[in-house]
């Protein structure tokens, strides 16, 4: 063998053929429904352990990324808006469509709730419920936001703490100028170092899907379905619509641009994000696709993990909504006029409370003890948890995209001709540098000329954006 023959490069021919990322999670969500099918049907114990292991491990993966990738990419998108024109007005856009479209989700939740009357037809009874193992209150709300020391939001998961700890500290980070240039570097570093290491546990997505749906036909079975079935029908209903019909219209009427071409962009998100059942998951490919839709990598690095820790239109307010329905219907409470006010403050000023991983308990309790309902109702839905926080992260991260799409077409930094390009990518594509390969789904990108959060070439398997209990 000659010694030209050594040094070409390996043609890839040995290479196992996968399917595609989404194929893969379809097959995931298969074999775990079937899996806990017989693990439930035949009694064997040791494939129930096994499946609650392989999905409570992948959740635990996604939670030991959590606290350092929140703060890291809140710090860091804050930095970085050094580099953008008019920070301050594109700040103030983007928090004042949060809320925007935190209203419509929250009035579409109560409407669906008054039309379809969740909790009719149920066989569940109060004595079903249980309380909660944790809560949230006004005032835990508030007095929560400052922590007594560095370390107790970071050992306990606190995000909202994070958030404002990594907020202080970009900020002051921005005051300091050019002196603060190393600690900056060295937070970009950090990040991506994080990045990598998450895209690592997101490629686990399929295995981590079968166990965590597994576990749930094994717990539960599929008596439950019967039970919540109009509930869950209505969260998904709701979610759909916001997704699908609210996003959609905002986009054409308010950004100028076709709603069509943002899916194409932003499905690989919302894909995830139902896998994942993770708003902060999903940051990284949340961002990515952002990127791809033409909004200038300097803004979408902030407004993304920002989005990604406050913005919740899934969790903090169409499922609220929901289920203070359900549950009123449950106890038999009489909900008037008040308590619908009051239902739509809770969602539009307190989601920042869900900020964090899977599931929506947090903002359920707040949301129920504002109205007085008993919190026994929360353990009411805890079953039937995993199957609606799917849909419900995939309109989290959906509004997500939404909004820095919009606040970027609105101000005039959007570039549209990447935006009416963008493609789908597939999360399989992304090579040791970060870039997309060139499939077809997926076309080659050319290196930006500056560097947002995360957002320097080098090597990871994760995409080079900075930046769900959610």
């Amino acid at each position: 063998m000659s010694s030209s023959s050594l040094d070409k490069a390996p043609t890839g021919r040995g290479r196992i053929s996968l399917p595609p990322f989404w194929a893969q999670i379809l097959i995931g969500l298969a074999l775990g429904v079937l899996l806990g099918w017989i693990a439930r049907a035949g009694e064997v114990e040791w494939l129930g352990t096994a499946l609650s292991e392989i999905g409570g491990l992948f959740v635990q993966l996604l939670r030991l990324a959590v606290a350092p990738l929140v703060f890291f990419a809140i710090a860091v998108s804050i930095t970085n808006l050094r580099k953008v024109s008019n920070a301050a007005r594109l700040a103030g856009q983007t928090l004042l469509w949060f809320l925007i479209t935190s209203l419509i989700a929250v009035a579409i939740g109560i409407t669906l709730g008054l039309v379809l009357n969740p909790g009719s037809g149920s066989s569940l009874t109060p004595a079903d419920g249980e309380l909660p193992s944790t809560t949230g209150s006004w005032l835990d709300f508030l007095t929560g936001i400052v922590p007594t020391n560095i370390i107790e939001p970071f050992a306990e998961l606190r995000v909202l703490q994070i958030v404002f700890l990594a907020a202080v500290v970009g900020i002051v980070a921005l005051k300091l100028g050019e002196r603060a240039a190393p600690v900056i570097t060295f937070g970009e570093t950090v990040l991506e170092m994080l990045q990598k290491a998450l895209w690592w546990v997101i490629r686990l997505a399929p295995i981590g899907t079968l166990g965590l749906i597994g576990r749930s036909i094994n717990e539960y079975g599929w008596d439950l379905l019967g039970d919540y079935a109009k509930f869950t029908t209505a969260v998904y209903i709701g979610s759909l619509l916001v997704m699908f019909g609210v996003y959609p219209l905002l986009l054409r009427f308010f950004g100028g641009v076709n709603p069509l071409q943002f899916y194409r962009g932003a499905w690989p998100a919302l894909q995830l994000g139902f896998v994942s059942r993770s708003s902060v998951g999903t940051m990284p490919v949340t961002q990515r696709a952002t990127e791809r839709l033409g909004v200038p990598r300097e803004y979408a690095s902030f407004a993304v993990p920002f989005g990604a820790t406050t913005k919740m239109d899934g969790c903090a307010a169409i499922y609220p909504a929901l289920a203070a329905i359900f549950i009123a219907e449950i106890f038999d409470v009489s909900l008037g006029i008040q308590e619908y006010v009051l239902i739509v403050f809770v969602s539009v000023i307190g989601s920042a409370a869900t900020a964090g991983m899977t599931g929506a308990t947090v903002m359920t309790t707040l949301t129920l003890s504002t109205l007085g309902l008993p919190l026994e109702g929360v353990g009411l839905l805890l079953a039937i948890d995993p199957i609606l926080d799917m849909i419900r992260t995939s309109a989290n991260v959906a509004g997500q995209a939404t909004v820095p799409v919009i606040v970027a077409a609105r101000e005039g930094i959007l570039d549209r001709e990447a935006y009416d390009n963008a493609t789908s990518f597939n999360l399989d594509d992304w090579d040791d540098t970060g870039a997309t390969g060139t499939t077809a789904t997926a076309e080659p990108e050319p290196e930006p000329a500056t560097a947002g959060a995360g957002a320097s070439s080098g090597g990871d398997g994760a995409p080079r954006s900075g930046p769900g209990t959610a």
